[in-house]
C-alpha cells in the first residue's frame, strides 16, 4: 500500500502529528469531513480578481465540508464553504508537497511542530507558467492542528500593497467512512 500523500511529504514527522490531523491526511481513496468555518476576504479592489483566479470562497460564515480522493496522481481535495466551492489538486515531488487552485500552482514547504503542520509558501505560479515572486507570498500562514478534540484550519494570506487577500479558519470532523 502506498503510504498517504502527507505521510511522503513529512516522512518520520507525519507520526508526530496529533489524532485527528493524522486522520484527516491518511485518505486510503475517499473520506468526507464537515464542519464549520468562517470566511473573510480583503477589501483592496484587487481581492475580487485574485480571488477569482485562486476559485476562493467568499466573506461568510458557513457549514464547511471538505471530499478527499486520492488516485494515482495524488489528491484531489473539494471543499465547500456554503454554496461556494473551492477544488484542488495537490501531490508532492521533490518532499514538497505541490497544489493547483484554480489557475494558481503552489509549492509549499511543510513541518511538523507539537502535532501541527506548518505550510510555508515556498513558490507561486500563475497559470501554471508565470513564476510569482516569491515575496509576495512571505505573509501566507497555514496551520493544521487539533484542538478540543476536533481537527482545525487556519488559511490566512496577506500580500504586499493589497493587504489581507482572505483568511479562512475553522473546524472538521469524519462526516462519513472512509472508502
Amino acid at each position: 500500500m502506498t503510504l498517504p500523500l502527507f505521510a511522503q511529504v513529512l516522512g518520520a514527522a507525519f507520526e508526530r502529528l496529533s489524532p485527528q490531523v493524522r486522520a484527516l491526511h491518511s485518505v486510503r481513496r475517499r473520506q468526507r469531513w464537515s464542519g464549520r468555518g468562517e470566511v473573510m476576504r480583503g477589501t483592496h479592489w484587487l481581492v475580487a480578481p485574485c480571488a477569482w483566479l485562486a476559485r476562493l470562497p467568499p466573506t461568510s460564515s458557513v457549514p464547511v465540508s471538505v471530499e478527499f480522493v486520492v488516485d494515482e496522481h495524488g489528491e484531489q481535495w473539494s471543499r465547500q464553504f456554503g454554496p461556494a466551492r473551492m477544488h484542488s489538486r495537490l501531490w508532492q515531488r521533490d518532499g514538497r508537497l505541490c497544489e493547483r487552485l484554480g489557475a494558481v500552482r503552489f509549492r509549499f514547504g511543510l513541518r511538523e511542530e507539537a502535532g501541527q503542520i506548518l505550510w510555508r509558501a515556498e513558490r507561486v505560479w500563475a497559470f501554471g507558467l508565470l513564476p510569482l515572486p516569491a515575496s509576495w507570498f512571505a505573509q501566507v500562514q497555514c496551520r493544521e492542528r487539533e484542538h478540543a478534540g476536533r481537527y482545525e484550519f487556519l488559511v490566512d494570506v496577506s500580500m504586499p500593497m493589497i493587504g489581507r487577500l482572505i483568511r479562512y479558519e475553522g473546524w472538521l470532523l469524519p462526516a462519513s467512512d472512509e472508502d
